[in-house]
């Protein structure tokens, strides 16, 4: 099995162009984030993607941001989710994940939704995962397992650093409830969070090694299944980002770490973790 790493376009400044020289020169994989709407920016993201020979995962945000409006209804959420869905086709993407729905609403509310979602996904024969993410229904392990047991062709993509936060506390005591979920991952976002924020600042730095090595754990027993799987490859998304993720100085608001930087140590880490875990296996 190999890891395929993909960078993120959450916090890209980048022209496309130049945001994929740079995921080839650092050795990723592919691309992961929305696909443009407008169809000659989707033939040039294409163009783009296949002449550095770059997989590409698409990222379906519905709610109006990555928060989603309070007042839009399932109905708004879905046809949003079908609209962004078809943009990413001409991008010939592996999968999609997506975050969509809504916190606030009643989980048999979100158990519809979501079985309406994953019917439209069949029409395009797309493999899609919805993410563990803040403000939207799998904001917690708990209500997230709950949901998935009723769905049973429902996959994840999977970023417990939101669930740090939303617990606050490490994902460790709540392993029998996580290890029930590691069947339905099938994308990771590997991001570092902490009891008190779902970002740690830098990810090597030693007080935060407590936290690395809670969500290795996490993401080697998801590596497992999937090797038992058969699956020819696992995908991982290094996930560090701006947007009140990273810290940054008083007055001055200057970021305390290179993102780019973080996200790179990341991929070279996971890397290293991945192929000590595959040497476990023999």
């Amino acid at each position: 099995m190999e890891l395929k790493l993909f960078k993120s376009l959450w916090g890209n400044t980048l022209k496309f162009d130049q945001a994929c020289l740079q995921a080839k020169d650092a050795l990723f994989d592919g691309i992961e984030g929305p696909a443009p709407l407008v169809v000659t920016e989707q033939k040039e993201w294409r163009d783009q993607l296949n002449q550095n020979g770059l997989d590409y995962i698409a990222e379906i945000v519905t709610g109006g941001d990555y928060v989603p409006q309070r007042d839009w209804t399932p109905k708004q959420h879905l046809d949003d989710f079908k609209r962004r869905l078809e943009a990413s086709l001409i991008l010939s993407p592996v999968a999609a994940t997506c975050l969509t729905g809504c916190d606030a609403w009643e989980e048999s509310q979100s158990v519809d939704f979501y079985g309406e979602a994953l019917g439209i996904a069949k029409e395009y024969g797309l493999p899609l995962s919805f993410e563990t993410h803040r403000s939207r229904p799998f904001f917690n392990p708990w209500s997230t397992l709950r949901i998935v047991q009723q769905l049973p062709d429902l996959k994840l993509t999977a970023d417990i650093s939101h669930w740090c936060v939303v617990c606050e506390r490490l994902m460790d005591s709540e392993m029998e409830t996580l290890m029930q979920l590691v069947p339905r991952v099938a994308h990771v976002h590997a991001r570092v969070g902490y009891d008190q924020g779902p970002q740690v600042p830098h990810p090597a730095a030693p007080e935060y090694e407590a936290a690395l090595r809670s969500h290795q754990t996490f993401w080697q027993a998801i590596w497992h299944d999937h090797l038992d799987q058969g699956k020819a490859f696992t995908t991982m998304t290094p996930e560090f980002g701006p947007d009140g993720y990273c810290h940054l100085l008083p007055f001055t608001q200057a970021p305390v770490a290179d993102i780019w930087q973080i996200n790179q140590w990341m991929a070279q880490t996971e890397r290293q973790h991945f192929n000590q875990f595959l040497k476990s296996q023999v």
